[in-house]
């Protein structure tokens, strides 16, 4: 058997003691119901005031970006059914500096999101516990209370994980069908209780000082698609990568888990859009888009609508079971993802100690195949999130922008394993590879940039700190561990530090002058700019990948591993 055949027979070996107790429905609802998060819960009414009723085609532009980020990693999954996924390709095509980066880009933003998750929870819940949340400069925030609270939810999650995958899939299973069924409920009855035709087109005269369809033009809707949680609402997908390990048939399971969760939630979250906007009642567009959270006189209530717009718009409609149903759907969807995602920062770190750029502890898993000791890792750092960014809206745009750039090298990694490995077997292979794996990594660069210099900087701040810890990783652990590879994962410097440059210089957030960035080329110039750049990196990318024999090493010395 020559070396490339090994590899598929290799690889499908990898991470045996991980249980393959998830199949193809577990696979997909946990790829669904990661999804279906918060971001439903106040994506609709964030997306309608910065981009007006156009926050229609917001959701729909975004799923189409994610699905081409997603078909990348379709093909690698399949190919390489490991857990991890997301940071150990770019390990296979690019070395141990390129992962390393990625995966600490990567961890911070899965991290994170367990925190978001639980705070956007207990958000809802402070409409019936106020002493949950406080509001800070506009912005609910925790108290000492709710961040006892918030604290032991993480650790039951945690100990949900300790038990295993098996519990864990078969808990999710129940909790996505309620997902699904309430936000169904929640758009039937938006639809046929008031829906207001002329919110969509400017027909009245609250209508025509709001704008008309598109008010803030197409400025407006991308920069909706980076920070009202729209993007932040589809990056669940990454499921159906992380725990493609611990599926059977991963070939078939993963490519549906991926394709499959977005096109069901883009579809659902588009009629949510139509849905919201035509029920909204004229006295919330007198102002305009921009303020329909906050002019709700003689209809939504400020506060009601800060801590549960959906619930509080119900309210309004004379929706009361309704409401109570959202109040109840406020507290198990978002704790359901915050379930899943301790899940996969597990995994991640998993990862990260199986690349060998962490600590090797971090692979070690129980005698129930779970890796224990980053599941409580993931606990600890959980807890720490909620001191800096005790808000949903705090951190948001930070996890949206670090997702994203994390998902950027799996377009790169697809080219370059087309490269480096042809002849490998390929379960899903990607038709018209070189277009979609180009349109997908353009696609996250325009998302962190219209996340917006304001949000970018903090993103690029974290990434230099992560090269601290690997700085002090390396000198303390150097006899150890093997040499990084700097030279295949240059190119992800000339990434990031054009990526900050560009956020620099350009007009994200268009407003917001406060933000720190220069505001030298417009709209239409910047998408011009990137398109070029990330030409310019992906080429960089191939010329710099590793050799076909050094990624032989990696998939041996991870079969190796896993054989010791």
């Amino acid at each position: 058997m020559t070396g490339h055949a090994r590899t598929r027979h290799r690889m499908a070996a990898d991470d045996k003691r991980l249980r393959r107790d998830v199949g193809i429905v577990g696979l997909l609802f946990t790829a669904v119901g990661s999804i279906i998060g918060s971001g439903w819960l106040f994506g609709a009414l964030s997306a309608a005031q910065i981009a007006g009723p156009a926050s229609i085609l917001a959701w729909g532009i975004g799923g189409v970006m994610i699905i081409l980020i997603g078909l990348c990693y379709a093909e690698l999954g399949t190919m390489f059914p490991v857990s991890g996924g997301v940071v150990r390709f770019p390990h296979f095509a690019f070395g141990s500096f390129a992962s390393y980066t990625l995966g600490w880009i990567s961890w911070l933003a899965v991290a994170s999101t367990t925190s978001i998750e639980v705070e956007a929870a207990l958000q809802y819940a402070t409409n019936y516990l106020p002493w949950l949340q406080r509001l800070q400069d506009g912005v609910p925030v925790l108290t000492t209370a709710g961040f006892a609270v918030a604290a032991t939810m993480l650790g039951i999650f945690s100990l949900i994980n300790v038990v295993g995958i098996r519990w864990f899939a078969r808990l999710n299973n129940a909790l996505v069908w309620w997902k699904l069924i309430i936000i169904c409920v929640v758009i039937v009855a938006f639809l046929f209780t008031a829906f207001h035709g002329a919110n969509f087109h400017g027909g009245t005269l609250a209508q025509d000082h709001a704008g008309g369809f598109m008010p803030f033009g197409w400025s407006g809707v991308f920069a909706s698609i980076a920070t009202a949680g729209i993007v932040f609402s589809y990056l669940g997908f990454r499921q159906g990568v992380e725990l493609a390990g611990e599926t059977s048939h991963p070939q078939r399971n993963v490519p549906i888990a991926i394709i499959g969760s977005v096109l069901i939630t883009a579809v659902i979250y588009v009629a949510l859009q139509v849905a919201f906007i035509g029920a909204l009642p004229a006295e919330a567009l007198a102002h305009g888009w921009a303020h329909i959270g906050t002019s709700f006189s003689g209809g939504l209530d400020h506060v009601a609508a800060t801590y549960g717009p959906l619930a509080a718009l119900a309210g309004v409609m004379g929706l009361t079971w309704l409401a109570v149903l959202l109040y109840v759907d406020a507290f198990i969807s978002p704790a359901d993802t915050a379930l899943i995602y301790t899940t996969v920062t597990a995994r991640i770190a998993y990862a990260m100690g199986r690349n060998g750029n962490a600590p090797r502890s971090l692979a070690k898993v129980n005698e129930r195949g779970v890796p224990w000791i980053s599941v409580i890792l993931t606990f600890i750092v959980g807890l720490i999130f909620f001191l800096p960014f005790p808000g949903w809206q705090k951190l948001v745009g930070f996890v949206t922008s670090a997702t994203v750039l994390s998902f950027g090298s799996g377009p790169l990694a697809v080219l370059a394993m087309r490269r480096q490995l042809p002849r490998q077997d390929r379960p899903f292979r990607l038709p018209f590879v070189h277009v979609i794996a180009y349109l997908a990594f353009l696609s996250s660069n325009l998302i962190v940039y219209w996340s917006g210099w304001d949000t970018d900087w903090k993103l690029f701040v974290a990434v230099l700190i992560g090269y601290i810890v690997l700085a002090i990783h390396e000198w303390r652990y150097r006899k150890q561990t093997p040499p990084l590879e700097w030279r295949a994962g240059a190119w992800v410097v000339v990434w990031l530090a054009g990526l900050a440059v560009i956020s620099w210089l350009g007009d994200y957030p268009a407003a917001g002058k406060h933000a720190g960035n220069l505001h030298l080329f417009n709209f239409a110039e910047s998408i011009g700019i990137i398109g070029v750049f990330s030409l310019l990196v992906m080429w960089i990318a191939m010329r710099l990948r590793l050799p076909t024999e050094r990624v032989e090493s990696h998939l041996g010395e991870t079969d190796a591993t896993q054989a010791g």
